[in-house]
C-alpha cells in the first residue's frame, strides 16, 4: 500500500508540474501578444513602463521607420538605462550594427571630436551586399619535384566534388592549394570555391562524418544540394566605417627616417570628407541598383550630458542626414547647463569685478539680462515687433 501511494503521490506531483509549466508559458504568449513585459524576464526586473517602450522602438527599428531619429534614456544612476540599450542591441541580432560609446571617447588630443563621432556613426551604419557568384562546391596530388631530390611539389590540384546529384572531378591550378591548406580542407570538408577570384571557403565538415569520432570540435553541415557547378547568392554584412577604413591607406615615404617616423609615433589619422562622400556615392549607386541594402544600426552614447555644444551642433547635422543610425542617448542629470555655453553667470562676473566686488548678486544679474536675451526672449520680442521690421 506504501509503494502504490507514493506511486499516486509522484503522478499527483508531475500533473501539477505540467499544469505550472503550462501556465507560466501561456502567461508570457498573453504577455508577448499584448506588448506588455513580463514581471521577470532575461535578467530584468520591474522597469515594465521603460521595458513596454523600449519594445516599441524594437519594433520600429525592425521596420526600418527609425532611421535618423534619436531615443534618450534618462534616470538616476543604477536604473538600468545601459541594460535597456544591450537589451535593445541583443534583440536586433548580430546582423543589426551596435556601436556603444562613452563620452570620454571624443575627447581626445590626436583627432577631432567631430571625426570620433562621425566614425562611431558610420560603425553604426551597416551595407549587406548580395553577390550571384559561380561557386564550385571539393584531395591535392603530389608529383615528383622538377628540381630532382626527394623534394616534392605541387604541379596541379585535383578536386573531388560531391553532391546530393553526383560526383564529379576538376583540375585546378596549383595556386588554389595554398588556400586549401589555410583553410586546412580535408577529404569530408564542405567547400566552395569562388570562379572568378579562386577564393576558397570552408562551410564545414560533411554530417556523413558526424559518428567518425565521439567528441569533436566541428560544426557538420548537410551535404550540398544541386548540381557541382553552380550559381550562388553570397550575403556580406559590412559597415561604412569598414569601407573608409579598406579605402583610406596613408601611405608615408620609403626611405628609413619615414619608416622610423612611423613606428615611433603611431598616430591615429583621420578619414576625410571627400573620401567619404564618395564611398557614399557608391553606395547609393549600388543600393539604387538593388545589389546592397542599407541596415541603420543603433548608435548608444552613454553620459550624453558631458558632450559640449559642438558635440551636439554636430549630431543634429548628422542626424538630418541620409545616411544615419537611430541614436540612444543615456543622462543621469535632470536639468543640466550644456558644457561650454555661456550663461548669465558668465558676464555677471565680469560685471561683479567692475563694481568691486567679489560676489555676484541681484543687481548683477538683472543689470546683465538686461543686455542680453535667451531664446524664448528673443523670439518673444520678435513677435511682438515683427511690423517694425522688413519683411
Amino acid at each position: 500500500m506504501w509503494l502504490v501511494a507514493v506511486s499516486i503521490n509522484a503522478g499527483f506531483l508531475f500533473e501539477q508540474c505540467i499544469r505550472a509549466t503550462f501556465t507560466i508559458w501561456k502567461e508570457k504568449e498573453l504577455y508577448k501578444a499584448s506588448g506588455r513585459a513580463l514581471p521577470l524576464a532575461a535578467g530584468f526586473v520591474g522597469q515594465a513602463e521603460a521595458r513596454e517602450a523600449s519594445g516599441l522602438v524594437l519594433d520600429m527599428i525592425r521596420q526600418k521607420k527609425m532611421a535618423g531619429r534619436s531615443l534618450l534614456l534618462a534616470g538616476p544612476p543604477g536604473i538600468g538605462k545601459t541594460a535597456l540599450a544591450l537589451g535593445i542591441a541583443q534583440e536586433l541580432g548580430s546582423k543589426v550594427p551596435f556601436c556603444p560609446m562613452v563620452e570620454l571617447e571624443v575627447y581626445s588630443s590626436e583627432v577631432k571630436k567631430t571625426e570620433v563621432l562621425m566614425e562611431n556613426f558610420r560603425q553604426a551604419i551597416g551595407l549587406r551586399i548580395k553577390e550571384n557568384k559561380e561557386v564550385t562546391e571539393l584531395c591535392p596530388e603530389e608529383a615528383e619535384s622538377v628540381t630532382g631530390g626527394y623534394g616534392k611539389s605541387i604541379s596541379h590540384v585535383i578536386i573531388g566534388l560531391k553532391t546530393v546529384k553526383g560526383t564529379k572531378q576538376l583540375k585546378l591550378d596549383p595556386t588554389i592549394y595554398d588556400a586549401l591548406i589555410k583553410e586546412k580542407v580535408a577529404v569530408g570538408d564542405v567547400i566552395y570555391i569562388e570562379a572568378n577570384s579562386g577564393a576558397v571557403k570552408r562551410v564545414g565538415r560533411s554530417d556523413a562524418f558526424a559518428a567518425e569520432f565521439d567528441l569533436e570540435a566541428e560544426e557538420y553541415v548537410p551535404l550540398p544540394k544541386g548540381e557541382v557547378h553552380k550559381k550562388k547568392e553570397i550575403v556580406q554584412d559590412v559597415t561604412l566605417h569598414d569601407l573608409d577604413a579598406a579605402n583610406a591607406r596613408p601611405q608615408g615615404g620609403q626611405d628609413t627616417l619615414s619608416l622610423m617616423g612611423q613606428m615611433m609615433k603611431p598616430r591615429k589619422t583621420e578619414i576625410t570628407d571627400k573620401l567619404r562622400q564618395e564611398i557614399n556615392k557608391v553606395v547609393n549607386r549600388y543600393i539604387d541598383e538593388g545589389v546592397a541594402e542599407l541596415v541603420p544600426g543603433v548608435l548608444f552614447i552613454d553620459e550624453v550630458h558631458m558632450l559640449d555644444m559642438e558635440c551636439f551642433s554636430y549630431l543634429n547635422r548628422a542626424l538630418e542626414s541620409s545616411l544615419s543610425p537611430i541614436v540612444i542617448f543615456a543622462t543621469n542629470r535632470g536639468f543640466c547647463n550644456v558644457r561650454h555655453a555661456v550663461q548669465l553667470l558668465s558676464p555677471s562676473i565680469i560685471m561683479t569685478k567692475m563694481n568691486g566686488r567679489d560676489n555676484i548678486c541681484k543687481a548683477d544679474i538683472e543689470e546683465v539680462k538686461a543686455l542680453y536675451m535667451d531664446a524664448k526672449s528673443s523670439a518673444r520680442l520678435l513677435q511682438a515687433q515683427q511690423e517694425k521690421y522688413i519683411s
